[in-house]
This record gives structure tokens, sequence and C-alpha cells, in this order.
């Protein structure tokens, strides 16, 4: 049976906000900034130039590599610094407004993030899907999204605003505290965490928006993610997922060297204009040729296209042949992904016999084809699923949905 953390009820989510220690004002998060950007606010406070450098180094090792989300635990600090940098700067975390756990361990958190300017404070989606060698965490770059594909549940809410790149690394963090990820401290109790030394060893791309819309700040985050320094995830281990915004595929190779994903889900222009619409401006030829030249890609880096199974749709044995022909001379895999029907949705998932016969025939074609396996579905935690608080499901309608989680992304 999940376990569903209900945090509307004040005196745990009070509970719960001193635990995390909460996002409660307006000053200036230093979480999400270069190690330039870093100075540049430290110096705004009066550090001598001759310090910058190193009180950056300080901070950064606390922030990235302890873990603190609160200047009083930063030990190496002095106490008057520690007392300007929390009178001018935040690094607390966003509030947890519901953590949902699965009965297979993929855990679902509801942040809560403030308006960013006019308007209420925003809610994402974050999901983590433990897995015996693995643990990969599905980050949201968008509150809601521009794209409109026919198949996904997140692209009936309308986009609200970009993350920046603070919140995109926050949801990591807030993670990594929950899963007891930073040194000394403690694993959570209930729900599969993976063997290993890290519990967060993987970081997709793939949950609510488009991370090539939110170009700039999706690169500071997993910039810092990927930094030696810090986090220091390798790039062989980050996916970042877009539905197909050419140029700034080039520039995910040239600017930031992770591991590429694409949405495709469909062999032919006319029914990927329909399936994902940004194939108008983006045609299936130039997507192709983007990844043809992806920098990096080879076959010990290959990339993913993401087939969503739809019946009737986009599932012959034709597809698939095509689907052989589309990605000649590119070091390819391929995850197929079982339709998950959501309330309103036009679409029914592939037989499975036939989703089977369908990626028989890719394999046998020399291309890797996982089956993606079902994880999450009791809490409501699919690829494309996620939606926050502007228009969130009862729970009747949770009850009614299925999820399919990411699986097989970056290395083991």
């Amino acid at each position: 049976m999940a376990i569903s953390i209900d945090l509307q009820d004040k005196d745990k989510r009070r509970n719960l906000a001193e635990r995390t220690n909460t996002f409660q004002n307006n000053k200036p998060s230093l979480i999400g900034l270069s190690r330039d950007e870093l100075k540049e606010k430290l110096a705004s406070i009066g550090i001598a130039d001759k310090q910058l450098r190193m009180r950056a180094t300080q901070i950064w090792h606390w922030l990235y590599i302890r873990g603190v989300s609160d200047f009083s635990d930063m030990q190496n600090v002095s106490k008057d610094l520690r007392g300007l940098l929390a009178e001018n700067f935040d690094i607390s975390r966003p509030e947890i407004i519901e953590e949902q756990i699965s009965n297979d361990g993929t855990r679902k958190w509801l942040m809560r993030f403030p308006s960013g300017g006019a308007g209420k404070p925003v809610e994402v989606e974050t999901v983590y899907i433990p897995e015996d060698d693995r643990g990969t965490l599905c980050i949201s770059s968008q509150v809601g999204c521009t794209l409109t594909c026919t198949f996904c549940h997140t692209g009936t809410q309308k986009l609200v605003r970009n993350l920046t790149s603070g919140e995109i690394l926050a949801q990591l963090l807030v993670a990594k505290d929950r899963l007891g990820d930073f040194p000394n401290k403690d694993t959570p109790v209930g729900g599969f965490i993976p063997t290993g030394e890290r519990k967060v060893s993987n970081i997709v791309m793939m949950g609510m928006g488009e991370p090539l819309y939110n170009f700039e700040n999706v690169k500071k985050a997993l910039l810092i993610a990927i930094d030696g320094e810090g986090i220091a995830l390798s790039r062989r281990r980050v996916t970042l997922s877009t539905s197909g915004v050419v140029p700034e595929i080039y520039r995910t190779g040239e600017e930031i060297g992770v591991m590429l994903a694409i949405s495709l889900h469909a062999t032919r222009d006319e029914l990927r204009d329909e399936l994902v619409p940004i194939n108008k401006k983006y045609p299936i030829k130039d997507l192709m040729e983007a990844c043809r030249t992806y920098k990096g890609a080879n076959n010990a880096r290959r990339i993913t296209f993401e087939y969503v199974m739809l019946k009737g749709v986009n599932d012959s044995l034709q597809d698939a042949k095509e689907l052989v022909m589309l990605l000649k001379n590119i070091p390819a895999k391929i995850n197929l992904i079982p339709f998950n029907p959501w309330p309103g949705s036009q679409y029914e998932c592939s037989d499975w016999e036939q989703i089977e016969k369908f990626a028989d025939f890719i394999n046998q074609a020399g291309y890797a084809s996982p089956i993606r396996t079902p994880r999450g579905r009791d809490i409501l935690a699919a690829c494309g699923q996620l939606k926050s608080e502007s228009e969130r499901l009862r729970k009747t309608e949770r009850a009614a949905l299925e999820a399919m989680m990411i699986s097989g992304h970056g290395e083991a």
C-alpha cells in the first residue's frame, strides 16, 4: 500500500518546514549561482576582493557537498560573516506540500516556490525512482508547459513561468535531504533505497516543461550538478529530454555535454505534427540532423529516443521499420513507453503483444529497445503525467491513472 504524507495539515506542514528549513523570505538565494555570480554577491555585502575566491569556495562546499540549508551550520565561517550572510541571502529549501511513497519505492514530492514576481506561489512535482544499482531523480524545468503534445497530461497545464536555476537545483537538494544522501545524514524510514554510495546517482530533465525552452537556467543548474568540486554527478548520468527544440540541441551538446533523449513518438511528419506539434517548426529531418551531429554521441553514449505506444496510431510493424530506417547512422536506443491513459485522453495503450512484436523487430535490427517498466502506479508519478496545483487531479481521478516511470537513462 502506498504511503501518502498529507502535508495539507498545518501542524504537519509546519513540522516538515522546520526540518527542511523551508523558504520563508524574499532574500536572494545563493543556490544556483555560478562561482563568478557567487563572488559578485559576496562583494556586494562588503567581502574584500582578496577574500572572495576563498569565501566563495567555502560556501560552495557547504551548499553542494555538505548540503546545509542554514548559514549557522557553516562551521568554518566566522560567526560575524554567518550573520552577515543570513541578513542578506537565503539558502533554504522550497516548501514540500506533499510527499508520496509508492509501494515499489518510487517517491514523489510536490514543492512550492515563491511567485517570482506578481501572482501566487507556484508548485512543481519531482519524482525519485530507486533501483538496485541506481537512484534516478526526474526534475522539472517549468511550471506547466508551452507544448501541447496530445498524449501528455502535463501539456494540458498552461505555462506559468520558467523555473530559475536555483529552483531547478533545489529539487535535487531536497531529494538528497529527504533520502539522506548528504554526508552524516540519515536515510529515511520506509520505501526502497538503492544500495551503493549515492542515493541519487542519476538525474533526468523529464519533469514538467520543455527544458530547452528554459535553456540558460537549465544549463546553469546542470553545470553545478556535474561540477567536480560539488555534487559531482557524471555527465553520463545526466539526461536531458527534449521534444525537439533543434537550435538548443546543438547548444546542449556544445555547452552542457550531457546525455540526450528525444521525445519522438512518430516517424512521419504528418503524424508527429499531431502528436508533438513543435514538429511543425522543427520537422523530423532537421531533428535527425541535430542528433547525428550531437557532440559526444557514440556507441558508448547513445541518444535515447522515447516512443510512446499508442494503439492503432504508431504501433504497427511498418512504423517499426520506418523507425529503424529513420535512426540509421545515429548511435541510438529506443525506449518504448506503454501509453498511460488519463481522464480526457483520446488514445489507448497498444496491446502488450503488439508492443513486444514492435520491440522484437527493433532489437533484431540492432537497436536496444527496452520496454519501460511500470513504476509508481499508485501515486500518479508517470512520465508525462506530472501536473501541479493549478490543475491538480481529484483523488478519484488519481486512482484511475497508472505510471510509467523513467528507467534505463545514464550509466548504472
